[in-house]
């Protein structure tokens, strides 16, 4: 059995991740994420014990090998090398960013800010996806650039705007420093160190960061009192009215809670000219299609706005965005490709009116009609999707967000009852 040593209590990792949106914005030598030995301790002890050669529990293992790469499977050594990698900012041109930077387990393994931060302060314009369940996820990236971990791993770090090496061979020279690397590399792939091996490693570490045990799964498992009253009239509304099952289907077989499809929920379309972005877009990728060109279309400037349609150049998928998974939600936020929603009942007050018109929105977005109570018990129910190691984190996070319960920006109850005429047809000035 693959183990990694524990040296810090789950008591303790719990009380470091105050939960969602509330991360430290102030710049500094980590870029506001803790310190990496910090961090380090706290991983080993939330993933101390776990084989990724055995299923998880409560996932299917028929789905769980699905998802193990057959050139790739993960063992000591190369889950030794990527948990060495994935913490080192030597990765990074400056020597300041590591994939712990936007992925602290401190901070629920990503940095709770609404985009993330490289190397010289740089700002991209996508939010940090947890790396909490990734291995299970069907593609990576907001966008789906990238189809394996192990293609997503290494993209990062040679995006300007992130980690900032020119290319591979900076990367290989950056760790060859330090002396340790080259047997570690020799006993995970039998070879010297190749980049390719460095998104591999990193892969094979994150197979080990699933979390999934939380008290929804025990409660759907048996335990009657595992959720309260409210959170299971929650999972009721999330399965009829709330319609939220259509993309976040939950169950064995897909453990996240997300469909693996790309939609356009409206979110940009609050600020967006698509129609001017995409054709811009198409002009640039007419001239260099390269996938290096799409990672840096995909982080900077409004273009990212565009979503999947940077990668297919489809006009159905502008504005489309991967489905977000379910678990761990209360503690990931912000939440959506921007962090542009700050908690999750601005979540789903953005669903209830029917997100935001435009001519790309997918046509199973419309007004819900939901109460403000039945927002709550949606809310509750959200919260019980939290792993178990995380419980202290979750009800801050919680508390946190009740807090804010007040301002609700994305509330609009008029188009939420279809009280509100919305024909996006209508000349301009003219009244229905």
């Amino acid at each position: 059995m693959i183990r990694i040593l524990a040296s810090a209590s789950l008591a303790t990792l719990a009380a470091g991740c105050t939960g969602i949106g509330y991360a430290d914005p102030t710049p500094s030598a980590n870029h506001g994420a803790a310190p990496f030995e910090e961090q380090l301790k706290k991983t080993d002890a939330l993933i101390a014990g776990f084989d990724p050669a055995n299923a998880p529990k409560w996932v299917d293992p028929v789905v769980w090998k699905a998802f193990i790469p057959e050139d790739n499977v993960p063992n000591a050594a190369r889950i030794a090398l990527g948990r060495k990698l994935y913490f080192d900012p030597k990765l990074s041109r400056d020597g300041t960013v590591a994939c712990a930077t936007c992925h602290d387990v401190t901070r629920s393994f990503t940095d709770l800010r609404p985009a993330a931060e490289g190397i010289g302060g740089k700002v991209g314009r996508r939010s940090a996806p947890t790396t909490m369940n990734a291995a299970l996820l069907t593609s990576q990236f907001w966008d789906g650039r990238a189809a394996r971990l192990e293609d997503q791993a290494v993209l990062p770090i040679t995006n300007a705007i992130e980690m900032g090496q020119p290319d591979g061979n900076a990367v290989l020279a950056a760790i060859a420093a330090d002396a340790s690397y080259a047997p570690m590399f020799q006993a995970a792939y039998g070879r010297a160190p190749k980049f390719e091996d460095v998104g591999r490693a990193i892969a094979s570490f994150e197979r080990t960061l699933i979390f999934l045990d939380a008290p929804f799964d025990r409660w759907s498992h048996g335990e009657a009192g595992a959720i309260s009253d409210e959170a299971k009239r929650g999972f009721v509304l999330f399965n009829g009215k709330a319609r939220c099952q259509a993309c976040h289907q939950l169950n064995a077989a897909n453990p996240l809670g997300a469909d693996g499809r790309f939609h356009n929920i409206g979110v940009s379309a609050r600020h967006q000219d698509f129609i001017g972005l995409a054709t811009k877009a198409l002009q640039i990728l007419a001239k260099d299609g390269s996938a290096a060109k799409i990672d840096e279309l995909a982080l900077g400037g409004d273009t990212a706005e565009l979503g999947r349609f940077v990668v297919t150049r489809i006009e159905s998928d502008i504005g489309g965005f991967r489905t977000s998974q379910l678990r761990n939600i209360g503690i990931t936020g912000p939440y959506m490709h921007d962090g542009s929603l700050t908690t999750l009942w601005d979540v789903i007050d953005h669903y209830n009116k029917g997100g935001e018109q435009n001519p790309y929105l997918d046509g199973g977005i419309e007004p819900l009609a939901l109460t403000e109570a039945e927002i709550d018990d949606l809310v509750a129910f959200l919260f019980t999707l939290t792993d178990r190691r995380f419980a202290d984190a979750n009800t801050k996070a919680l508390e946190a967000q009740r807090a804010r319960k007040q301002t609700r920006p994305f509330r609009d109850d008029e188009l939420a009852q279809r009280r509100k005429v919305t024909f996006t047809s209508l000349a301009p000035g003219r009244k229905p």
